[in-house]
């Protein structure tokens, strides 16, 4: 019960990796607040998860709208007083296809929810992080470690996140605030479903014939991202900020104390490049 008494905000709450934080956290503990925009399938993730704990509070809201996202923290204070976590689920594909043909309008709005909404939800939690000078913040990255040909709203939104952690865990580090960064892996989510129904011709045949794979291997489990998140927001990971971190691939269950202090003095874990 590491996280016992903490107060938790999960976008994307509803269903995927977010759903799966919400019932690890949960069973630490936590009390949860999710968030995602259908109201229905909020209430169908409450019911499910109140089965085996008790039930999260929930609130509908698209995080790329500012007004609906103060409204969502405002309710979340409300109910909770607090915050102590804030985990940054909700993301979408956007246009998928070559960008020569994409639809530029359904472009921007993955950068409106992808982008604007995981700022927007730093932006409103910040100041009582700062307050009460302790918080942590999770998002997530995505995309895979390189480019990925037809999905370049996705991907170049994805990475623009990293840098977003890295440049906003410099801003708080001196607060007791920890803002990190998680690459989940081909974990098979509703994005999986979404990119098959697109088709061959859009997504490209090599990727196309990945992802079919991908699906009838069952991909990387959900549960490996909510370790992990379980491990940033907890006291075991405190000076761990500003890194961006594979679920899949990172040896993070064997850092201590002392490893942690020896990882935040170097580049590790981040985008920056040197020659």
């Amino acid at each position: 019960m590491i996280l016992e008494g903490k107060i938790a905000l999960i976008t994307g709450g509803s269903r995927g990796i977010g759903l799966a934080v919400a019932r690890s956290f949960l069973k630490e503990g936590v009390k949860v607040m999710l968030s995602a925009r259908s109201r229905d399938e909020l209430e169908k993730a409450r019911s499910d998860l109140k089965k085996d704990f008790p039930a999260p509070a929930v609130f509908p809201a698209d995080v790329s709208n500012y007004a609906l996202v103060k409204s969502l923290v405002e309710e979340a204070k409300k109910t909770f007083g607090k915050i102590d976590i804030l985990v940054n689920a909700a993301g979408i594909y956007g246009p998928i296809g070559p960008t020569s043909e994409i639809d530029v309008d359904l472009w921007r709005k993955t950068y409106e929810i992808n982008v604007f909404g995981t700022f927007h939800m730093i932006r409103e939690v910040l100041p009582l992080m700062i307050k009460n000078r302790s918080g942590k913040i999770i998002n997530f990255s995505g995309g895979g470690d390189g480019p990925l040909p037809n999905f370049s709203a996705y991907n170049s939104s994805k990475v623009a996140i990293v840098r977003l952690t890295e440049t906003i865990a410099a801003e708080v580090r001196d607060f007791g605030i920890d803002i990190n960064c998680i690459a989940p892996g081909p974990v098979n989510t509703s994005f999986l479903e979404e990119a098959l129904k697109a088709g061959e011709k859009k997504v490209g045949k090599s990727k196309y014939q990945e992802l079919l794979k991908q699906k009838a291997d069952g991909g990387v489990a959900p549960e490996k991202s909510a370790e992990l998140s379980t491990f940033l927001a907890s006291s075991v990971s405190n000076g761990l900020t500003g890194k961006f971190l594979s679920a899949v691939w990172d040896d993070w269950r064997k850092w201590d104390k002392e490893m942690i202090k020896e990882i935040s003095k170097t580049e590790l874990y981040t985008l920056r490049r040197k020659i």
